[in-house]
């Protein structure tokens, strides 16, 4: 088991309470990011108003991905977790 394996292994249970706390909460995250994209921006007297607004959209992107990380994500829907991805991985074909 190399170095990435064990990182994973033990992050495994982290994640899963990310993803949870993502799901039974994300509302009230977006709202945050909202208010301090606000905030920000009126600092800034909105000289970054694009980049806060690309930033802003991208972290609630990342949440919106954890959130509905059960089952394996939208990105591995319909794909059986045993079929290898890799091609040299996979059988011959017959």
């Amino acid at each position: 088991m190399g170095l990435l394996d064990n990182m994973k292994a033990k992050l495994g249970p982290a994640r899963d309470k990310v993803s949870d706390l993502a799901r039974q909460h994300g509302d009230k995250v977006q709202h945050g990011l909202d208010k301090a994209a606000h905030v920000v921006d009126e600092r800034t007297k909105g000289k970054y108003s694009d980049k806060i607004q690309a930033g802003t959209g991208k972290a609630k992107e990342a949440m919106d991905r954890l959130a509905h990380k059960e089952g394996g994500g939208p990105e591995t829907a319909g794909v059986d977790p045993t079929t290898p991805t890799r091609p040299e991985d996979r059988p011959p074909a017959s």
